[in-house]
């Protein structure tokens, strides 16, 4: 039987520091990926900016991710581990816990937001094209990407096509989160009436925490706080469900917490396998506007809705808390480093607003009209300062509709960028 998919696997070297050339380095990795029947085609380049912070590319398998299949129709395809993620150079706690100390590792973490992404791609496309400019699909975070490579480097791009990803182009953290609470309060909710039974279930499970100690396999003790992290899940297609099957079986028979609930509440909020989204989440809002300072921390403790104890207990989103960094083992090595992070005032732009309203590159993007992660109307406003962008709205999917439309709306993007729809 043929292979789905001929890939190779391709490592650069580049510098820590892209100001600093000839300073330290580190490796990305890359995995092309292109139709087995074209192997030997000259295709056009589609650069897959993954979502995050923090996020590993997809390792392929047969008929996925759900739009690799529509993609390679056309394209050869470059899955990219960002800086920091699978196998480039991983930031791990592992490595964060070698660090001389937290000033050393602030001052290296800084290095690995959107503008040093965009680097490195700029780098490993001249590497792999020359000076034949790429296409770009980027999710999510992918997005926040794709709008600084549109103000840092359009030389380098022919069409852009962002699901799910277009950010605010001057929102600060405390914007953004301002948004975000009441999106998931009500996503929160929505839950609830679907699944009645799980309100009282996890306010069940959380009244054991406060009557005794509970811990998870690796000694993290779980908290009601630890808990509610749960709710980043609620944002994509799948998420109502995963988190009703999880609750399902919490309890046995004798009304005490399972071991396998426990094992999955560590995996599924320990941030294991990527520390950098914690780490770097509110990093993405640092625009030289003063410091993030925790912004969904001091939000979350002005909405009594969300207290712990508040009918219904509400659970939380994408947001980061400091508690975090010191109450979970994966993230325990970056606490004090985090703290510079979110103290520091020093952040450069990732946006050049000029120079997006000039821009002539094709970009089509789908804004998922109740995005839980992406506020809808900063997107929509974004769209309207971009040059060249062309947006389709829909509440069709939630924000994993590229890979959960089955290569729809990639094939969708394409058509509006080209003017075929």
């Amino acid at each position: 039987m043929n292979p789905a998919y001929a890939t190779v696997d391709h490592v650069f070297t580049v510098p820590l520091d892209h100001a600093a050339p000839h300073g330290p380095t580190i490796e990305v990795f890359a995995r092309e990926v292109v139709d087995p029947g074209r192997a030997n085609e000259r295709l056009p380049w589609l650069l897959y900016l993954q979502g995050g912070p923090g996020g590993k590319s997809p390792r392929p398998s047969a008929g996925s991710p759900g739009w690799l299949p529509q993609a390679l129709k056309t394209h050869r395809v470059l899955l990219l581990d960002q800086r920091g993620t699978g196998r480039s150079t991983p930031v791990t706690a592992r490595v964060a816990a070698r660090c001389a100390s937290p000033g050393r590792l602030a001052d290296h973490l800084g290095h690995f937001r959107a503008d040093a992404v965009v680097a490195d791609a700029e780098l490993i496309r001249r590497e792999l094209c020359g000076d034949e400019p790429w296409e770009t699909l980027g999710q999510s975070y992918g997005g926040f990407i794709t709008l600084t490579y549109l103000s840092l480097a359009p030389e380098g791009l022919k069409a852009c096509y962002v699901t799910g990803g277009l950010p605010g182009l001057a929102a600060t953290a405390d914007d953004v989160y301002a948004r975000t609470y009441p999106r998931v309060r009500d996503r929160v909710l929505d839950f609830y009436a679907r699944y009645p039974g799980d309100e009282p279930l996890l306010r069940k499970i959380a009244d054991r925490f406060t009557a005794g100690d509970v811990r998870l396999p690796d000694g993290d003790r779980l908290t009601v706080r630890r808990l509610r992290t749960l709710g980043l899940a609620l944002g994509m297609g799948d998420g109502f469900e995963r988190i009703h099957w999880l609750l399902d079986e919490a309890l046995d028979a004798q009304g005490e917490l399972t071991d396998t609930f426990l094992q999955q509440v560590m995996v599924l909020t320990g941030f294991t396998d990527n520390p950098l989204f914690a780490v770097m989440q509110e990093t993405l809002y640092g625009q030289g506007a003063g410091p993030t300072g925790w912004a969904a921390s001091r939000a979350l403790a002005g909405r009594s809705e969300f207290a712990e104890d508040a009918d219904p207990l509400l659970l939380t989103g994408e947001m980061i808390y400091p508690w975090m960094f010191r109450e979970i083992r994966g993230l325990r090595p970056f606490a004090d480093a985090a703290d510079l992070l979110a103290e520091r005032t020093d952040w450069p732009p990732l946006y050049d607003p000029a120079r997006l309203a000039a821009n002539e590159v094709p970009l089509a993007a789908v804004v998922y009209h109740d995005d839980m992660y992406v506020d809808a109307g900063l997107s929509l406003s974004t769209a309207r300062q971009v040059g060249a962008t062309r947006v389709w709205v829909t509440n069709e999917w939630e924000h994993d509709g590229v890979t959960a439309s089955s290569g729809r709306v990639l094939s969708r993007l394409m058509d509006l960028a080209a003017g075929r729809a």
